[in-house]
């Protein structure tokens, strides 16, 4: 590491890099409150704490959990707060858990329908009517076996 870093911190490009993210998206973070934009020195750029990184980090890891930018602002909280965290924590990640199992019963729901939908429409039923059961079925108020 070189000195002025050691000294003063990163600039946003570091903080980006270290953090495997673009600029733009720490500025978007900065806007979303999501961390904080240090002050602007006199002279020279902005410089960011070595925290900084470590909570994009946290941030970009709560995405991927699929935690929504509003959830991972609550995460970052309950993270400040050492009172109670892991049973906080384990909370939102059950209320998540529930959200990601119910879609995924969606999912397979529409599975189905769409494989059903495409078997009829590979019938020769279909081909002979000369009508497109998929066709049919958007057309429907109510797509079969929804």
């Amino acid at each position: 590491m070189n000195k002025q870093r050691d000294r003063s911190g990163f600039s946003i490009g570091q903080v980006a890099k270290a953090a495997g993210v673009n600029v733009e998206t720490v500025r978007f973070y900065e806007r979303e409150n999501l961390i904080k934009q240090p002050a602007k020195p006199t002279i020279g750029m902005r410089q960011y704490a070595s925290e900084v990184v470590m909570r994009i980090r946290f941030i970009k890891h709560a995405q991927a959990l699929g935690f929504t930018l509003q959830e991972t602002r609550e995460l970052l909280a309950l993270r400040a707060d050492d009172a109670e965290v892991c049973a906080a924590m384990r909370y939102h990640a059950e209320v998540k858990l529930h959200s990601v199992q119910e879609k995924i019963r969606s999912l397979q729901a529409l599975e189905t329908v769409l494989a059903k939908l495409i078997k009829e429409c590979k019938s020769g039923d279909a081909r002979q009517r000369h009508s497109c059961p998929i066709l049919q079925a958007l057309d429907e108020e109510e797509i079969p076996g929804e």
